[in-house]
């Protein structure tokens, strides 16, 4: 039996989530729910949940005022929010799960799958609450640190330390300005879209790179380099955007 908990002041959307949860979600589960986050915090020490439904805006205190007064949360949080980019960039960034709504059901299931079958340990899961904490303090999102994990664990970077990416099948190497290499467990189509917005470039199917480390582009405009000496591809539909990138 899973523990969950939804968090969220309007009653339409907790019926809806509920509904979803119960008529999608095959694990049995015990649910309880909470209008704001100032009932929540007095249900944790009684009710103990595993899965926490976290609304992001909410009138008095919003889901990351609630997060930053539990500190160490000892459940998994699924955020919930309409599209708030600034909030989803953060929650990206510090590879934790949100859903957007309205709730798509077969989302949801995914979601609450992966926490069934998460091995993160507790320490981990802090440090990504952590992270998130420290991102939304930040004024800008080009200031966030990323959470990248890998099978050795989970790490952090700041988007300025990082030259370009490589794919490697479903990995991705990350290269960064110290010299030294990293590998995630995620394709670079993923990394692509979580940099969407920022001084990243998609030069080529293998290759993602950060602009303000380019250095020079052959006079064919097919081979980029970086300013660590190494060679990135340029395909041929990407040419003339490198072309203005260096122009500019």
């Amino acid at each position: 039996m899973v523990r969950v908990l939804i968090i969220d002041d309007e009653v339409k959307a907790r019926n809806i989530l509920r509904h979803y949860l119960e008529q999608n979600v095959v694990h049995p589960m015990e649910i309880r729910e909470a209008e704001s986050a100032d009932v929540a915090l007095s249900m944790l020490d009684e009710y103990n949940p595993e899965i926490v439904f976290l609304d992001v805006e909410m009138p008095g205190k919003s889901g990351f005022d609630f997060l930053a007064e539990v500190k160490s949360p000892s459940f998994n949080i699924i955020f919930t929010t309409a599209f708030n980019q600034y909030a989803i960039q953060a929650i990206r960034f510090s590879a934790l799960d949100y859903l957007l709504k309205p709730i798509d059901p077969e989302e949801l299931s995914a979601a609450v799958q992966r926490h069934l079958d998460a091995e993160a340990s507790r320490q981990s899961q802090k440090e990504l609450y952590q992270n998130l904490m420290q991102n939304l303090a930040k004024p800008e999102p080009s200031e966030f640190k990323i959470a990248i994990k890998s099978t050795d664990g989970t790490h952090f970077f700041l988007l300025k330390d990082i030259i370009r990416m490589e794919a490697d099948s479903s990995y991705t190497h990350i290269f960064l300005t110290n010299g030294k290499k990293f590998t995630a467990s995620k394709t670079l189509k993923y990394m692509e879209e979580m940099l969407d917005g920022h001084e990243f470039m998609r030069t080529h199917k293998s290759h993602l790179i950060n602009t303000k480390y380019l250095k020079q582009v052959s006079a064919d405009h097919s081979i980029a380099t970086m300013s660590d000496g190494s060679q990135v591809e340029v395909s041929r539909r990407k040419k003339d955007e490198i072309k203005n990138l260096i122009g500019s």
